[in-house]
């Protein structure tokens, strides 16, 4: 198996977990007794009309919670089908590569700054995949002439 490919599958299936665990904890979770329960009540609780809505910051939480999840899974499928292209011109999948490789880094930066470590170290090594994937991705003309 050609290295892009196995890079694209595993940051695939790193990312399906990370949509899974996001949803689990993070948008379904239970919150605990305290000061969390009490924010939570207070998000929910306030309500403000908003473009012809009745809208809570809780509603804003939860759908962008939901939002993130179905990115996270969208990638996912996404990383998947591009390790299929890798297998006849993973080279030409280079300036993608690129582009995820710089969100995932910037998304760590996020996480870092706004959460907690687990999904930086998940997002960490997913942008490490892309970016391995970018570098093994070479020219047909190159591959062939490595495997004589």
């Amino acid at each position: 198996m050609r290295k892009p490919v196995l890079f694209l599958r595993i940051a695939s299936a790193l990312t399906l977990i990370h949509a899974v665990l996001h949803t689990i904890g993070g948008v379904f979770g239970k919150v605990g007794p305290g000061p969390a329960a009490v924010a939570v009540e207070a998000m929910k609780a306030n309500q403000f009309l908003l473009m012809g809505n009745m809208r809570s910051f809780w509603d804003f939480y939860r759908g962008l919670g939901l939002g993130a999840t179905i990115s996270l899974t969208a990638e996912g499928i996404l990383f998947s089908q591009l390790s299929y292209l890798a297998k006849s011109d993973a080279k030409r999948l280079r300036p993608i590569l690129a582009t995820f490789a710089i969100a995932y880094c910037a998304l760590a930066v996020n996480s870092f700054t706004y959460f907690f470590l687990a999904p930086v170290i998940v997002e960490i090594v997913m942008a490490l995949c892309l970016v391995l994937a970018f570098v093994t991705a070479k020219p047909e003309a190159a591959v062939a002439a490595a495997a004589e």
